[in-house]
């Protein structure tokens, strides 16, 4: 491998989970299968919203987003675990490896935002229902998405272009099923100081401005239903933010594992898998399941194109 970033021919290895073949033949199926899944339940349920007028509310507005993000995350990194089940040299070119990085950082900066404006969402839904159409105007929300969008194409580049000015020269064996930035920075000949500092001045923050919101929205809305009097209002609120309190809590346990410091050498590979494969997947389900107006809307168009229960 030559020494040089700049070289078009420096490729990675991506070590992947097993060599076995039985195990390799199984792992393909159950992960084209979750794939797939995840591909139908989030594009289908974004298509749902852009088609459905009654679901252009502003909670609808960030879970197509989300829908579509995850649908990003799960494109970035399945189709090319699944070729290297059955590829010979399981190689990834330097710049396909950065793609497939921006792509996942994208996504799952886009999902912090994201959630962190579902919980603002739902505390004015249940703090402040009186002016829920003032504070949360369809205008309101898609400027939200849109400066979502932008701050974290802005900080997926940053990340990128800080990898770029590494040099990799140890090894070309990524200990992983994809481009990661911890495999990348133990590869480097080059001291990443640079890029950890960077981490911790635009990473850490978003985390924890992100964080704050969903916890202050949610210590206000808890206080907010345990001083209704009437039992039926507080199981209409706790309904009303039940899916997103399921759904923000299994992304930021997962995160902050994925995060954490590690010893050199250690595998994450299972919180890698739920964080980046799973939680795409759940999401539609969670969101869907349990919500009276997507199963409405689902059953009125099939009934509309004749399609059998």
């Amino acid at each position: 491998m030559t020494t040089e970033n700049q070289s078009l021919t420096i490729e990675f290895i991506l070590i992947g989970f097993t060599d076995h073949p039985v195990l390799k033949i199984l792992l393909f199926l159950v992960f084209v299968a979750i794939y797939l899944i995840t591909m139908v339940g989030n594009l289908g349920l974004v298509a749902l919203i852009f088609m459905e007028r009654r679901l252009h509310t502003p909670m609808y507005i960030f879970l197509g987003n989300l829908a579509f993000m995850d649908s990003c995350c799960s494109c970035a990194i399945t189709p090319k675990m699944l070729e290297n089940f059955f590829s010979k040299d399981r190689s990834i070119s330097l710049y396909e490896c950065m793609a497939q990085f921006y792509f996942l950082c994208l996504a799952e900066t886009a999902d912090c935002f994201i959630l962190a404006a579902m919980a603002y969402d739902r505390y004015v839904a249940i703090c402040s229902p009186l002016q829920y159409h003032t504070k949360m105007s369809k205008k309101l929300c898609i400027k939200m998405a849109i400066g979502t969008f932008i701050a974290s194409n802005l900080h997926s580049m940053i990340h990128v272009g800080l990898l770029l000015r590494l040099t990799f020269c140890k090894s070309n064996q990524i200990d992983h099923f994809f481009c990661d930035i911890l495999p990348l920075y133990r590869l480097s000949c080059t001291d990443p100081y640079i890029n950890e500092l960077m981490i911790y001045i635009f990473s850490m923050p978003i985390q924890i401005f992100t964080i704050a919101i969903v916890l202050v929205s949610y210590i206000c809305i808890l206080f907010t239903i345990f001083n209704m009097k009437s039992k039926e209002g507080r199981g209409k609120a706790f309904s009303t933010c039940a899916s997103h309190f399921l759904s923000v809590s299994i992304f930021y346990i997962c995160l902050l594992m994925y995060i954490r410091p590690f010893e050199e050498g250690e595998k994450d590979i299972p919180v890698a898998i739920f964080y980046t494969i799973v939680i795409p997947l759940l999401n539609p389900f969670i969101y869907s399941l349990r919500n009276k107006e997507v199963i409405s809307v689902l059953k009125k168009l099939m009934k509309n194109y004749n399609i059998p229960k």
